[in-house]
């Protein structure tokens, strides 16, 4: 067994003086150091030697993987030396040349109109409150005066993840949740993401974002209603901008308008972008439903409110004069640019 350790401890240290490279170096500890390795097998016969050479042996085979290791290590050390010498001659870095230029960006032109919008509204007095995108049929639809079958339901296709829960369609939701939670008075935004089942087009998409407002407390009018959201508008497009209120239907308010400003671009006047007309649908309105105040646990014979909302997206397309939605979406550095 001597012998045969002086043989291994030979043939491995002529192996690793020849060899130039780390990986075969890796191949040789495995040969004879690894687990199976032959310097292993002898350990694992150490039974079969007699009481009396086991100690010497024993020492011999320390020995053996000393001297191998040391080889190794130092072989191994010469190779990564000249690798690395290698390298700082070809990789040269020339520190006097320009470094790369960092494109700084810059924030999105959907940011841009939402930080401003919540500026206005924090002027004015509001909060802002945010609400799950994964909402309950409740908070969506039952809690704001839209029962099930209800035709406003349509209007509202989503995307449904079991019977009871989907994903928002409005962020009134928000608006619940907080008339449940707090007492009057109450003055929030809900600014969010949601989402409905539609077609992409260059007006629509199944996600968008809104941004809805709603104020409760005694003796709240409609005239609060008119005063507050022209209030928003002068400071949206200017002091000279004129809004208009139309009646219309909402499940949750009564009675319910749209407000339309009068074109920026035009004046009034009529324009490509007001069609003709001289005034920009911008938003939804209306007092709060007395049963949706009822039902969220507020007196409707105490408490009155108003609530509004409106799409964010359809705000940039004004205020940038941008035609198709879809390019707020598609990342294209060329039109982010312009912002």
């Amino acid at each position: 067994m001597k012998e045969q350790l002086q043989r291994i401890k030979e043939a491995a240290l002529s192996k690793i003086s020849t060899e130039g490279t780390i990986a075969a170096l890796n191949d040789i500890r495995v040969q004879y150091l690894g687990k199976k390795g032959e310097l292993t097998a002898i350990l694992k016969g150490m039974k079969d030697v007699s009481t009396e050479e086991r100690p010497v042996v024993g020492q011999m085979v320390n020995d053996v993987r000393e001297a191998i290791e040391k080889a190794l290590d130092e072989v191994g050390s010469k190779i990564a030396k000249t690798v690395r010498d290698v390298q700082l001659k070809n990789e040269k870095i020339d520190v006097t040349m320009p470094a790369k230029h960092m494109e700084i960006g810059h924030r999105h032109p959907m940011n841009i109109v939402i930080d401003d919008l919540k500026k206005i509204f924090i002027g004015m007095g509001y909060e802002i409150v945010e609400g799950p995108e994964v909402e309950f049929d409740y908070y969506n639809f039952e809690a704001l005066n839209i029962p099930a079958n209800h035709p406003a339901k349509d209007e509202q296709d989503t995307f449904y993840i079991g019977n009871d829960i989907l994903l928002r369609t409005q962020t009134s939701s928000v608006q619940v949740r907080v008339m449940e939670n707090s007492q009057p008075p109450i003055k929030v935004i809900a600014p969010g993401r949601v989402f409905r089942a539609d077609e992409v087009d260059a007006t629509h998409s199944p996600s968008f974002h809104q941004i809805e407002g709603l104020v409760i407390d005694k003796n709240i009018t409609m005239a609060d209603l008119k005063g507050a959201l022209a209030v928003f508008a002068k400071e949206l497009y200017g002091p000279d901008v004129k809004v208009k209120f139309r009646p219309h239907h909402f499940p949750f308010t009564e009675p319910s308008a749209e407000m339309d400003v009068s074109c920026a671009v035009c004046g009034g006047k009529g324009c490509r972008m007001c069609k003709g007309t001289g005034w920009i649908e911008v938003l939804g309105c209306g007092m709060v439903h007395p049963k949706v105040l009822k039902q969220s646990g507020i007196d409707p014979d105490v408490y009155q409110g108003f609530a509004f909302g409106m799409g964010l997206e359809r705000i940039a397309l004004l205020r940038y004069g941008i035609d198709d939605m879809r390019l707020l979406y598609e990342n294209d550095v060329r039109f982010l640019k312009q912002f």
